[in-house]
């Protein structure tokens, strides 16, 4: 695409569109709802119109309806399995200025800082130690943080600890860059590019983004399409949820996992639902304009999980210990456990060097504590990473996700991968939760044939092999 062709670029989000749909959604009845998620346990996807009808829900029956559906598709398309990540923050320099954002620009409390090579491996290498496989590097908008810069700091986390205890996939949180640095950091290996839009309403996007590159509104809007130019075939969307009504960020949100499937046939590989938290000098954190409540989010997550099936939807440890093992039930596949959101915060942490996070931390839990209370829930604390390294990505990942079938790889990779964490990384009470949940998980399995691919694995790590997959 040139230059011109990108200054051109129109918003594929009407905001109109989307209010009127809202209005015209505002009084639907039990019926109408009942058909609605009958069409959504098809797994097929829901349409803007169906997601602003389940918006309105408010009866406890049609609730229970709507997390029962939403609990059911997750089930189907990806077992009970939970993957598990940690935020690796880079960077808290930043050339914008936002209201919501303790990294902003002006503010003149926070200590800037941007780890070096060497920094970012000592927090590997904690990571690494503690048992993490999956790592999502975060990164501020600065001039200096372009492709080449970028892919270096992929690159150094990459060859972290040469052994079995190697970090083996890293998804990246950038600002927009450019189709050719894009291309450069392709080459590093990563998994999911992770950019989110925070509002969609376009009046509050702009009020609420004062100064810099963020402030375009359009830029943002289209990152995905230039990633996608570049050959990144996964990408993250998400919304910062208090900033306009989330009912609007829900269509929204919807509207833009279909422009991508629309343009490129493949949908958002993930999609986040943080939400405003209290953050230094951030003028409107500590009362976000509109209030997201905790059952707002409960409706929010599964309704993205019946309109958008295939995708994994991220819950991040900005929420409680019990919100979170409610919303586990509700269509959530993805989480981060033990996080740190500021640069340097697991060395800092270990060496009581306090510092400032970008956000309150709602879990506060080790990772230990995290897969311990998971397990006793009877999820499936999962470590896998062989779908980027199988190449089941983009269109193939779609392919076996779309009609429910990426779980034959996700129940067999999470036994395996837990069994690795149990045998290298757990506490004693950790362990003896999670062996007898294995053994349960093992048993379920009804294809001989993987069930007996599950015996092998788990055999040759009892034997010292390590990094197994299907």
């Amino acid at each position: 695409m040139t230059d011109k062709e990108r200054i051109m670029r129109k918003s594929f989000i009407d905001d109109d569109r989307l209010e009127l749909i809202l209005q015209q959604s505002a009084k639907p009845d039990y019926r109408q709802i009942d058909e609605i998620l009958a069409k959504g346990a098809e797994k097929r996807g829901l349409s803007i119109e169906d997601v602003a009808v389940l918006s309105q829900i408010e009866s406890p029956e049609q609730l229970t309806k709507l997390y029962e559906t939403a609990h059911k598709i997750k089930y189907d398309i990806y077992g009970n399995r939970i993957v598990i990540f940690a935020p690796l923050y880079i960077s808290n320099e930043c050339a914008n200025i936002c209201d919501y954002c303790g990294f902003r620009a002006d503010n003149k409390e926070l200590l800037r800082r941007t780890l070096d090579i060497e920094e970012l491996q000592k927090e590997t290498r904690i990571l690494e130690e503690i048992g993490y496989k999956r790592l999502l590097l975060v990164y501020g908008e600065h001039p200096r943080f372009d492709g080449r810069w970028i892919a270096e700091t992929v690159n150094a986390v990459y060859r972290g600890e040469q052994t079995h205890k190697q970090i083996r996939r890293i998804n990246i949180n950038t600002a927009p860059l450019s189709v050719e640095d894009f291309r450069i950091v392709k080459e590093t290996g990563i998994g999911t590019y992770q950019c989110f839009q925070e509002t969609y309403h376009r009046e509050t996007y702009d009020r609420v983004h004062l100064k810099g590159k963020k402030a375009n509104y359009l830029n943002r809007l289209y990152v995905h399409d230039d990633a996608f130019a570049a050959g990144i075939d996964d990408v993250g969307l998400g919304v910062l949820f208090g900033l306009y009504d989330w009912k609007f960020e829900l269509l929204g949100l919807l509207s833009h996992a279909k422009h991508l499937e629309d343009t490129f046939g493949v949908g958002p590989h993930t999609i986040s639902f943080p939400r405003i938290e209290p953050a230094l000098n951030a003028p409107i954190s500590e009362c976000p304009p509109y209030q997201v409540t905790d059952e707002d989010l409960k409706k929010i997550i599964a309704i993205v999980r019946i309109a958008v099936p295939y995708t994994g939807i991220i819950l991040t440890t900005r929420e409680t210990m019990k919100l979170r093992k409610e919303l586990l039930n509700l269509g959530v596949s993805q989480i981060s456990a033990g996080s740190r959101t500021y640069p340097g915060g697991y060395y800092d942490e270990m060496h009581n060097q306090p510092s400032k996070q970008q956000f309150t931390i709602g879990d506060t839990r080790s990772l230990d504590e995290v897969i311990k209370d998971i397990a006793s829930q009877g999820f499936i604390p999962s470590f896998c990473t062989s779908c980027y390294r199988k190449g089941r990505t983009g269109h193939t990942f779609m392919d076996y996700a779309k009609p429910g079938n990426i779980h034959k790889f996700c129940k067999p990779n999470a036994i395996i991968t837990f069994m690795e964490y149990l045998s290298d990384y757990a506490s004693p009470e950790t362990r003896e939760v999670g062996m007898k949940l294995i053994e349960r998980e093992f048993n379920e399995i009804k294809d001989p044939g993987l069930q007996e691919f599950v015996k092998q694995q788990l055999d040759l790590m009892s034997q010292g092999q390590r990094d197994l997959m299907l």
